[in-house]
């Protein structure tokens, strides 16, 4: 709540200020009990926002700080502190999450005068598209753990079969909650409701802290590994091995391929959280709502698309090859050499996309939103620390390739590679930021006069072809009835006839859609178009940079130089802290891009 909706005076300021005298122009109102008195009560809403948020956010800094240390302990020394009792902790947190959010459906989102606003910025249908899609596939996970733990029940503890179980519901019910509630400005049971965002955050967050230092599955399948090496060499040994190997490579691979998207849930879940919890008692004029939304339409763009589906379509064929040479028996460093190369092609020519970008920005000279907007503040702060994930591991691999040898050309490439990854990040978010803070221009009468145009013109270039059209439809119509005995030939001419129709019709569908699509491109200014053009390559190049090391393309770990450097030990925790926030940066950067695509 702003400032200026704060300081609105109530209703019977308004109607006691409007029967004062008004005799002198200069009325001190401060003297008057009534106005110091409705004074008040706004500071004292105001204090009892920031007290509450205070309270909340230190409640769930506590949880977070709780659940870290039990992680942590469990990291140095596994023996005190073991997996199954960080998985204890989080099953109670996620219970209680659970509460909240029930009776947050049933009760609290139900009273009287509960939710009269509703923030049109927060619930993109992309983040919430975004929490579906990873929450299916965390669904999944929790199915393949489940069970993978079913089948070694005999060797397992029951927690592991316990977690997942409630996993599955937590998912499920937070899914809900937030497609259907993620625009709430709730304005009861204030206190209560930040607090239960708060806790469900931090749950998210130790989630996803697990999730990034848990690597147990991985040690087990290496385990099971040298446990055949050693029966085929004839030593038994009593550790836990699976009776069936098919199905239990199938539940294997399943998880190790779904455990990405899980740390991307936990993330995207948390950012919408937040902004539900900014917006708690927040009420919104009916001047900062809307009147009308831009949405997605594929216009005004020819050349970002052919050239972000050629990046797309290469970056694909790059990572297959690099899955397949990986995971032979002999890798080979070409495979890392063509990676390295793909990628200081592309990041160069997305920074200069990025630079020119904002150049055009600085040239429009539209006005700044500067209209209160958690959603679009939120954006801002995740895109920045997303971004040190990237740019933190960069700098040290620089550090490690300069201080080694820089002039081996594998170390070279990877030098590149870092140098070019933090100059197209700083680029790409000042591109985004700078986008996300320009003034949106209703189109609407545009995108109308286009239409209209465009029909017109339409209607002008292919007077003939209609006509024809209608003629043969009328001479279809009104031929007399068949005699009972066709000839073939005559039967063969008729079906000939309407297939002819036919083709013309879906011909002149075509070309009457192909012409108002080039009139509606030619009709955009040029700055629009370029800045359109520019979101849409950049859209498709971020999807393919995060598709290659979501799924397993880690060059910068499996390369071994930087990780001769600082240690094993070392280098896996930087890696396995940078590159979650470098996927979820990516991830987070599409849906700033297609905002930015949507109100060029």
């Amino acid at each position: 709540m702003s400032d200026k909706e704060v300081s609105k005076p109530c209703h019977r300021c308004k109607s006691r200020s409007a029967s004062l005298p008004t005799e002198t122009t200069k009325i001190h109102y401060e003297e008057f009990w009534l106005f110091r008195h409705c004074s008040s009560v706004h500071q004292r809403d105001r204090h009892a926002q920031k007290a509450g948020q205070l309270f909340s956010g230190l409640l769930a800094m506590n949880v977070v700080f709780l659940g870290s240390a039990f992680i942590s302990s469990m990291i140095f020394n596994n023996v005190a502190i073991t997996l199954a009792d960080v998985w204890i902790l989080l099953s109670i947190l996620k219970v209680l999450c659970l509460f909240w959010i029930i009776y947050y459906l049933l009760g609290t989102s139900r009273q009287p005068h509960a939710v009269l606003y509703r923030d049109s910025h927060a619930g993109a249908i992309w983040i919430r598209g975004s929490v579906l899609l990873f929450g299916i596939c965390s669904i999944l996970l929790n199915v393949f753990q489940i069970g993978y733990s079913t089948i070694l029940v005999h060797c397992k503890s029951k927690v592991e079969i316990l977690f997942p179980s409630i996993g599955i519901i937590f998912i499920c019910t937070q899914a809900y909650f937030l497609w259907h509630h993620s625009k709430d400005c709730i304005q009861v049971q204030h206190n209560f409701t930040r607090c239960g965002l708060m806790v469900t955050i931090a749950t998210n967050l130790l989630l996803w802290l697990l999730a990034v230092t848990n690597d147990t599955l991985h040690v087990e399948i290496e385990s099971q590994l040298r446990e055949v090496e050693r029966r085929f060499a004839g030593n038994e040994t009593t550790l836990c091995t699976c009776p069936n190997t098919t199905i239990c490579k199938v539940f294997q691979k399943g998880y190790i391929l779904l455990y990405p998207f899980n740390t991307e849930y936990c993330l995207v879940c948390s950012s919408v959280l937040y902004v539900m919890w900014k917006n708690v008692g927040r009420r919104i004029s009916h001047d900062h709502i809307p009147n009308t939304k831009p949405k997605f339409k594929l216009q005004g763009v020819v050349f970002g698309p052919l050239l972000g589906t050629s990046a797309a379509i290469i970056g694909a064929c790059v990572f297959m090859m690099y899955q397949i040479q990986v995971t032979s028996l002999v890798p080979s460093h070409q495979v890392i050499v063509i990676y390295y190369s793909y990628y200081i092609v592309l990041l160069p020519l997305m920074s200069v996309g990025a630079v020119i970008g904002t150049i055009i920005h600085a040239l429009e000279k539209k006005e700044l939103d500067t209209l209160k907007n958690p959603t679009r503040s939120l954006d801002v702060v995740l895109l920045m620390a997303a971004a040190l994930g990237q740019i933190g591991m960069s700098y040290f691999s620089i550090v490690a390739l300069v201080a080694t040898d820089p002039r081996d050309p594998l170390n070279s490439l990877a030098l590149s590679y870092s140098v070019l990854l933090i100059f197209q990040n700083i680029t790409q978010n000042v591109f985004v930021i700078d986008g996300l803070h320009r003034r949106h221009v209703a189109a609407a009468a545009e995108a109308r006069h286009a239409g209209h145009s465009g029909q017109h013109t339409v209607a002008v270039e292919l007077p003939g072809e209609e006509e024809t059209t209608l003629n043969s439809n009328q001479e279809h119509s009104q031929t007399p009835p068949a005699k009972e005995e066709h000839t073939k030939e005559e039967q063969n001419h008729e079906a000939y006839s309407q297939r002819r129709v036919s083709m013309l019709e879906l011909g002149q569908e075509i070309r009457k859609a192909s012409l108002s699509y080039i009139h509606t491109y030619s009709h955009l200014s040029w700055k629009r178009r370029a800045l359109r053009e520019i979101s849409f390559f950049l859209v498709l190049c971020n999807i393919i940079l995060w598709v290659m090391p979501t799924f397993g393309t880690h060059p910068i770990f499996e390369n071994g130089m930087e990780r001769s450097f600082y240690g094993y030990s070392t280098w896996f925790a930087i890696v396995n802290f940078g590159l979650p926030l470098g996927v979820f940066y990516r991830m987070h950067s599409v849906g700033g891009l297609l905002e930015v695509y949507v109100t060029a």
